[in-house]
């Protein structure tokens, strides 16, 4: 899939998300931990997109092997929809690079108290 099918599909499921979060009532601009999620082939590369992210500080990265490697990445932003789309754009694009899947990301809820 080309860099720009990608990032139109992921721009997609984010907007669909995004939905999702409005109407369980979310502010989405109170600043949460975002977590994405980046799928491997193998450990190995696994380590090598974490450390490169945490190198470069473009979130906290760190490795899991639960079902299959991955890549957990935590970062505290807003989620308006120009920030976590750019985000998860440029998460996509490190995957692409690497040759990772992305797989999304998600949040707590950050709705108003009452």
């Amino acid at each position: 899939m080309a860099v720009v099918d990608k990032l139109m599909e992921t721009a997609a499921a984010d907007t669909d998300l995004l939905r999702k979060l409005d109407v369980q009532g979310d502010r989405f601009s109170v600043p949460r931990d975002v977590e994405f999620l980046l799928k491997a082939p193998t450990s190995d590369k696994a380590s090598i997109v974490a450390s490169f992210i945490n190198d470069h500080q473009y979130g906290l990265a760190t490795t899991q092997d639960l079902e299959s490697p991955s890549v957990l990445v935590v970062v505290h932003m807003p989620i308006e929809q120009h920030a976590i789309q750019s985000v998860s754009g440029f998460m996509a694009c490190i995957c692409e690079l690497f040759g990772l899947d992305y797989d999304g990301w998600g949040c707590v809820v950050q709705a108003a108290r009452t």
